[in-house]
């Protein structure tokens, strides 16, 4: 297995495993903005990075760490937007190695630190999670969407 930068050349790979994604927790996704969005991450490192995981160079997973500037902690942390492995290719070892991919690239970085959610349910997620060292946060999180 081979964990790399996403590259131009991968964009409808990422963009067909972040679809997969939001279908999963059934999320509308509009697969013309998930493109612009992977294009924007790939063109500006200000906005994080995304990464990709081969199985015999087949893309299987997908990560997108989003950087932002934080107040709380003190300079930029990220997010940990996406974690994807499809489903015929989890128990294999592909969200961990994407997982520790991006946490040694935050850290090289320079990064505070990386912030994420887990749908309900996903207990699978979580435990991967904190064996990576994660710690749940006693919040709760809101979101408003704008239409447009």
């Amino acid at each position: 297995m081979e964990v790399r930068t996403l590259a131009a050349s991968d964009l409808e790979a990422a963009v067909s495993l972040l679809t997969a994604q939001l279908r999963e927790h059934d999320i509308p996704a509009s697969v013309e903005a998930l493109r612009v969005v992977t294009q924007t991450v790939i063109c500006d490192a200000r906005h994080g990075f995304m990464l990709l995981a081969l199985a015999q160079e087949r893309p299987i997973g997908i990560a997108y760490a989003a950087a932002h500037l934080s107040a709380e902690h003190g300079g930029t942390v990220g997010w940990l937007e996406e974690l994807y492995v499809a489903p015929e290719c989890r128990d294999q070892g592909a969200g961990a190695a994407l997982l520790s991919e991006v946490t040694a690239r935050a850290q090289q970085l320079g990064w505070r630190g990386l912030e994420l959610e887990v749908v309900a349910g996903h207990e699978r997620a979580v435990s991967l999670y904190t064996r990576h060292g994660f710690l749940p946060l006693s919040r709760t999180r809101f979101s408003r969407i704008f239409p447009g």
